[in-house]
């Protein structure tokens, strides 16, 4: 099993492959969406939390998160940004951070392979068109995928859930204004259970995580009041009860 340590602080910056030593650094990125897959039926489809993946010619048959080497005198954290945008031609991430790095000598066969790897959040309402070969898949319906990156894609969500906890981190992942159906929806997503929509609100609305707008949206498929618009406070990330704790229901 590779082995995951992480320390922002000492892996960013670092030096590009070394293959006279033998050993080569790469970046890889879960950028992670909440989407609603089209329905033929009309029928209701539920949002999921889905990863970014791409065909990979290494393993044919496999799928693998984007990344590539560490070159030139970037940080790590803008070459993860150029490598998606580079080959996934996704470029509006709401937030990104560093998730962990994996070091088992035995990750991937060849050249010992070091992965800083760093998970990216975009909204759920952003246009988003791939180039052939990439995709979006649900969390839970993964394909076969390349090496470690199961663990890491896993490390990620896990990552995700514990910040909806404790921190504004949803502001990433849903629209500039939505109804608060719809940002427990998101949460749903993320979490992997059903999240109150009135609990929700309640909460967020006490950290002063979410506000109202003053505004409506549009009345749903089933009719009835429209619905009250509400926005996040900030777009940038920050901590809003250290100890709070996000449970499935009982």
């Amino acid at each position: 099993m590779p082995a995951a340590g992480s320390d922002p602080s000492s892996s960013d910056g670092s030096q590009a492959s070394d293959n006279a030593t033998g050993l080569r650094v790469e970046v890889l990125s879960v950028v992670f969406q909440v989407r609603t897959p089209p329905s033929a039926d009309g029928c209701d489809v539920h949002a999921a939390l889905c990863v970014l993946l791409s065909r990979t010619a290494t393993e044919p048959g496999r799928w693998s998160l984007p990344g590539g080497d560490v070159a030139g005198d970037e940080t790590l954290s803008v070459v993860a940004r150029r490598l998606v945008a580079d080959t996934m031609d996704v470029r509006d991430i709401a937030h990104l951070e560093q998730l962990s790095v994996f070091s088992d000598p035995a990750r991937v066969p060849g050249v010992r392979t070091i992965a800083s790897t760093y998970m990216g959040l975009v909204r759920s309402d952003s246009p988003v068109t791939l180039p052939e070969g990439a995709a979006w898949f649900a969390v839970d319906a993964l394909p076969p995928v390349a090496f470690d990156h199961a663990e890491i894609i896993d490390t990620a969500r896990h990552r995700l859930a514990a910040k909806l906890s404790y921190t504004n981190i949803a502001f990433a992942l849903a629209p500039k204004q939505f109804p608060m159906s719809e940002l427990s929806e998101i949460y749903c997503a993320a979490l992997g259970y059903p999240v109150d929509t009135t609990n929700l609100l309640r909460i967020l609305s006490r950290r002063a995580v979410v506000v109202s707008t003053g505004t409506v949206g549009k009345t749903g498929r089933s009719g009835g009041r429209p619905p009250a618009l509400y926005a996040f406070a900030d777009n940038e990330l920050r901590v809003t009860d250290e100890f709070a704790t996000l449970r499935p229901p009982m």
